[in-house]
């Protein structure tokens, strides 16, 4: 029999199926997004096996349809970014929520996976908390590499460790003891120890 959270899981990976951006893997192009929270998901269960459904569901869905508000929409400059990340957290909690509805929860816990993918109470809600950690987790281990080299072809170091120094300060000790346990290739390592220097 199928559970809920089985049937969420499944209508999220479904829609991310639909993302028109692709990812490489071992020379096979798979949706962007889908991909994404297979990768979160994993995370979370090697670092967090005993989390609630509410969590696992908000980690799935993290950037559920992402490809639906695009960047360019808003208009350039810091102010243009944080006004579309707050949007695309908002569209990712209400999408989520719509679907936790129609498979079997509750209002009330599809309203506190909502709470977790718009990441209120940061510092006082532990689900939200590990949220992002596993993205910031998940952001070193995955997309790190492709971030640095994009800003060492134009010789914008500081760039990057600054977005490192930024990606520490969200995340928990815990967080922290995971990321400096990662293999990271040597010219990734080297330029996380510069930015904690």
């Amino acid at each position: 029999m199928t559970t809920p959270l089985q049937k969420v899981i499944a209508a999220i990976d479904a829609i991310n199926q639909e993302d028109p951006n692709f990812t490489v893997i071992n020379n096979q192009q798979q949706p962007k997004e889908l991909i994404y929270g297979q990768y979160m998901s994993a995370c979370l269960n090697q670092y967090w096996p005993n989390s609630n459904e509410h969590l696992q569901i908000a980690v799935r869905a993290q950037h559920i349809k992402r490809w639906h508000l695009q960047r360019a929409e808003y208009p350039t400059g810091k102010q243009g970014y944080l006004t579309w990340r707050k949007e695309l957290g908002k569209f990712h909690a209400e999408t989520t929520k719509q679907l936790m509805l129609e498979n079997g929860y509750d209002e009330e816990s599809a309203e506190k996976t909502a709470c977790i993918i718009r990441k209120e109470k940061l510092k006082t809600n532990p689900d939200s908390q590990t949220l992002e950690d596993v993205a910031c987790l998940v952001f070193l281990q995955y997309y790190f590499d492709e971030f640095a080299a994009k800003y060492t072809a134009v010789n914008n170091e500081e760039k990057i460790i600054r977005i490192v120094q930024l990606t520490w300060k969200k995340m928990s000790e815990r967080g922290h003891e995971i990321a400096l346990s990662l293999t990271l290739p040597d010219h990734l390592a080297a330029l996380v120890n510069k930015a904690l220097a």
